[in-house]
């Protein structure tokens, strides 16, 4: 053995004791004691990050997954070794999941960066999982593939269709409207999750998998294989053997997260209607390689993109059919001449080599460009006196008749006071108010969760009142729908005028000038901010780290010291 030996394989990032030898020869010997021969130890090293945990439904299928990575990696010359990383299940985690989401990021990078792998195959799906692993990848900058587990597929239930989440949403909206029976949801709870998989609509979790084939970091056509399909599997193995051909043809994740692929995968997202989460996670991808997302581009994109994609929350369909009917091979020919074609993904091809006419679309799912289901994007930014740095709102999943709204609001102080006073008959509330949802950002110790679908409050839902205006400083699931500002920038607990905002207020809300603004004069507004006082701050551990580091929704919520420029 010598100092100037290959860093590869076993190789690689030894232990520091002083003496480079002995912490390889002192690694070999721990790692032959798990029966691995000389022959094997010797092969490039292909990490796979498993996610896999009894707390997450939606990673279930994890175990196949690594054992098909594993075939692919062994059968390509590799060695591959699976190792544990947080598992962020949005059911299953207090506060939100995405109070993890940094964590998890930051763990799977320093992961990356201290095992001796020569490259990674990244596991993922429930949505928060995946934009973390692509930071980690982002910043670790080792060649790394994407795998999601793929979409549930719905299942047929009394002559329709039920698939986490929206349908639940849907039911539970009736059910407190008092059109539905506690029987009856009991037995909906029973039917909306039956196979493994993320949610099987076009929430966060199946968008980020459409916007990692959109950057490159999944092969085209891998991100919406059903989770129970067996071509699930084969991309798995595909996976683990492109993993190995990146080792001595590398294909670095900064050379595909550029400028370009960001702005495909916008434009994606605009197409698909997809999740407002994305452009948090898509924000803080780009902001790892320091490339910024600007939201006035972004209503450039927006009102140059059609939507193409007709699915749950906005439509009808479900990922399986959205596969089915051509997946992101047939979205990103329809959107051709709207991309950078010079981009490259995980093979290092461009996508204008990649892009083919699809022998098949179905035009239920996939729309062709003269006839979309809307001609602009589903997602815009407002800027204005409530919104300083900007706040976002789903158009594709809003009414339309409340894009125009100007009207008093009514003001919840955190998610306790909503829960509190939100079915209170005495509520002083009608159905042309506007909800305000305060104090429940990135920084509060509510993680800001996906509680800006503020529900309607019950006497109105009982007067058959579907939907209205609603506020917040925090997000909304992908899987939800209706005219909801999301996203105010900055939030309440960093000074935001949001903050200020008091019951009987009056706001306006333009999307045609994509203006949001509080009507209050400017000396009463002072006066309400020589009396606000900042949050109490946590005093330990993660908590603690989150809300000095923190950053807002317009720079990714990211950790200030993570992105690219510290």
């Amino acid at each position: 053995m010598t100092q100037d030996a290959p860093k590869r394989g076993l190789a690689r990032n030894v232990a520091n004791y002083g003496d480079r030898d002995f912490a390889l020869y002192l690694r070999r010997s721990f790692a032959k004691s798990m029966g691995y021969s000389q022959a094997m130890l010797d092969k490039p090293v292909v990490g796979i990050a498993d996610t896999g945990s009894d707390f997450n439904n939606c990673h279930r299928t994890i175990p196949d997954l690594i054992e098909a990575v594993k075939r692919g990696v062994l059968a390509a010359g590799g060695l591959p070794l699976a190792f544990p990383t947080l598992s962020l299940s949005e059911p299953s985690l207090f506060p939100t999941s995405m109070h993890y989401r940094n964590l998890s990021a930051m763990e799977t990078e320093a992961l990356l960066t201290a095992q001796p792998m020569d490259s990674v195959v990244l596991i993922g799906g429930c949505d928060k999982s995946v934009p973390a692993q692509l930071m980690a990848a982002a910043s670790a900058d080792i060649p790394a593939v994407q795998l999601v587990v793929g979409p549930m597929l719905a299942t047929p239930f009394q002559g329709e269709r039920l698939s986490a989440c929206t349908d639940c949403r849907r039911y539970w909206a009736q059910y407190r409207a008092g059109t539905v029976t506690a029987e009856r949801i009991g037995q909906i709870e029973g039917r909306l999750a039956t196979t493994a998989g993320t949610c099987g609509v076009m929430g966060t979790a199946s968008t980020m998998a459409c916007l990692a084939e959109a950057l490159g970091m999944i092969p085209l056509g891998h991100g919406s294989i059903p989770a129970v399909h067996a071509d699930r599997l084969r991309a798995a193995e595909e996976a683990g053997a492109l993993a190995v051909k990146l080792i001595t043809a590398p294909v670095l994740p900064s050379q595909i997260i550029t400028e370009a692929s960001v702005e495909n995968a916008l434009r994606v997202l605009l197409a698909l209607g997809g999740s407002t989460n994305a452009l948090i996670h898509l924000t803080a991808i780009a902001g790892r390689r320091g490339i910024k997302i600007d939201l006035g581009r972004l209503n450039a994109l927006s009102d140059s993109t059609p939507v193409l994609v007709d699915l749950k929350p906005t439509g009808e369909g479900y990922m399986e059919d959205f596969h089915a009917a051509g997946g992101m091979p047939a979205l990103l020919w329809e959107l051709r001449d709207l991309l950078h074609l010079e981009a490259i993904d995980v093979t290092g091809t461009s996508l204008r080599e990649r892009l083919v006419a699809p022998a098949f679309v179905d035009r239920r799912y996939i729309r062709a460009r003269g006839e979309p289901v809307s001609p602009v994007g589903g997602i815009v930014a407002l800027f204005g006196s409530l919104a300083p740095r900007g706040a976002i709102l789903k158009r594709s999943a809003a009414t339309a008749a409340l894009f125009e709204t100007e009207a008093r609001v009514v003001v919840f102080d955190g998610l306790e006071d909503m829960a509190a006073r939100i079915d209170d008959p005495a509520l002083d509330v009608t159905k042309d108010d506007i909800l305000v949802l305060k104090n429940a950002g990135a920084l509060t110790p509510a993680g800001m969760p996906e509680a800006g679908y503020l529900p309607i409050p019950s006497k109105l839902a009982r007067a058959g009142v579907k939907d209205m205006v609603r506020m917040s400083d925090c997000r909304m699931s992908g899987t939800a729908f209706g005219t909801i500002v999301l996203h105010i920038t900055p939030e309440a607990a960093a000074g935001g005028p949001l903050g200020l905002v008091e019951s009987g207020d009056r706001v306006r809300l333009s999307v045609a000038k994509r203006s949001l603004d509080l009507l209050v004069d400017a000396a009463e507004l002072e006066r309400r901010r020589a009396q606000w006082t900042p949050p109490a701050k946590a005093t330990r551990g993660w908590d603690r780290l989150v809300q000095e580091q923190v950053l807002q929704a317009d720079e990714g919520c990211d950790l200030a010291m993570l992105r690219l420029e510290g």
